[in-house]
């Protein structure tokens, strides 16, 4: 296993919030003015708990810029008590089991030819990759989401800031 990151005891803003490595996913994303929608479709599908647990996960987590660029009446769609089981599943697509700092997906994607591929808790797949200096993720649907903000470390994990919500297949 690599070595613990640097950034552990460092993360970068997000949100305009400070994000704590002693705090756990959903503390954190809490804190960040970008992710509301995330924070309100984590409560709605009931992964409060989960996400709190002691993990470790890797999250991709998309901004609420991500849900806005969604066709509009997706979200209040997915919010909807009725469409539990599919919100858990688009929400449970951006988080793979274990601590996935920049540098394991690099690694993974060298190994690789260039792309890591990866299982998501939800069981489908998604892909990293890099060009041009910047990290890209690869839905099941050919989607892409880029990583904005990388390695903010969590008590629990760690989360990937992302421009787009990835979607299952």
């Amino acid at each position: 296993m690599a070595e613990e990151s640097p950034m552990a005891t460092s993360n970068p803003m997000v949100g305009g919030a400070a994000m704590y490595a002693t705090k756990n996913i959903v503390e954190n994303a809490m804190n960040s003015k970008d992710h509301t929608t995330l924070v309100a479709a984590v409560k709605a599908a009931g992964l409060v708990d989960t996400l709190s647990g002691p993990g470790p996960f890797t999250v991709f987590a998309p901004t609420n810029a991500a849900f806005e660029k969604l066709p509009a009446g997706t979200v209040d769609t997915l919010l909807k008590p009725e469409n539990k089981a599919k919100l858990t599943g688009v929400l449970t697509y951006h988080v793979v089991p274990g601590r996935m700092t920049a540098s394991d997906l690099a690694a993974k994607a060298e190994a690789n030819g260039g792309k890591a591929v990866l299982t998501t808790v939800q069981g489908g797949k998604i892909t990293v990759w890099e060009k041009d200096g910047a990290w890209y993720v690869t839905d099941a649907k050919g989607g892409q989401a880029m990583i904005s903000i990388a390695d903010v470390m969590q008590s629990n994990g760690v989360i990937h800031v992302v421009d787009t919500v990835l979607m299952p297949g």
